[in-house]
């Protein structure tokens, strides 16, 4: 098998200035893809595309869009076709969960908020880079296992991500044989985001519910993402891979 079977691709990343966004972006340069790093804020994502383009030495662009905005998604679908006249790859990975005290807390602002960037900022940017993807293509919806394991803090997220399986073996039907759609179900993984953890009760937690006792280290997806998006994957659509260290489905 080729080292560099994305050669000649163009890969999109939504939220790719961080966490497993920046991990997946560099994975996919590594690969030989060309990659799109898009980001909400413009500078940052220009900034995180050069050093990918440094880490991996290949090409990687950077691309400002608010997933949340239907005109942005469309913007950012169109500029990728107009710079690079093609779009092979999309990784959906854009989400936030932000913490609330309590369920009253929970307002319709930032109901609809978390909402817009996990779920129908995704359904947008399928629609329409499947449609985009002239030469056939693949798209990665990064879930989470919140969609099937929620808790209480978590409730409108778990519903965005448990949309988000839906809609990966939905897509699947409603853009094959030409793009192969399939998600990742992503478990707990060591980021910027997990800075704020209170890392004793998480481990003590990890001990009892994740079969592999641990988090996961961001460069843990990337193997996922590159076999859904890469040759070895052609008979693979509505997938939902979970990537959790065994989580998902602990009996506990």
């Amino acid at each position: 098998m080729s080292i560099r079977p994305l050669v000649g691709k163009v890969a999109l990343v939504t939220g790719g200035t961080r966490g497993l966004g920046r991990q997946i972006a560099a994975g996919l340069a590594t690969r030989g893809a060309t990659v799109i790093v898009a980001g909400r804020d413009g500078d940052r994502s220009v900034e995180a595309a050069a050093a990918v383009a440094r880490e991996t030495g290949g090409a990687a662009f950077g691309m400002a869009c608010h997933v949340g905005r239907w005109v942005e998604c469309d913007a950012l679908v169109e500029r990728v076709i107009a710079d690079h006249r093609r779009l092979d790859i999309l990784v959906n990975n854009a989400g936030m969960s932000p913490l609330y005290d309590s369920l009253e807390a929970v307002t319709e602002e930032y109901f609809d908020k978390v909402i817009a960037v996990n779920l129908k900022g995704p359904f947008r940017l399928s629609v329409n880079a499947s449609n985009a993807m002239v030469e056939g293509g693949a798209i990665v919806n990064i879930s989470s296992i919140a969609a099937v394991r929620p808790y209480a803090h978590q409730i409108p997220y778990a519903l965005a991500k448990a949309g988000l399986n839906t809609l990966t073996v939905a897509m699947a039907h409603a853009c094959g044989p030409k793009v192969r759609v399939n998600a990742v179900m992503a478990g707990p993984f060591l980021t910027d985001a997990s800075a704020g953890w209170d890392m004793g009760a998480f481990s003590e937690r990890a001990e009892r519910e994740i079969p592999l006792r641990r988090a996961g280290a961001p460069e843990e997806i990337v193997g996922a993402v590159a076999y859904l998006v890469g040759p070895d994957s052609g008979y693979t659509t509505g997938a939902v891979l979970k990537v959790d260290g065994g989580e998902a489905w602990s009996p506990s």
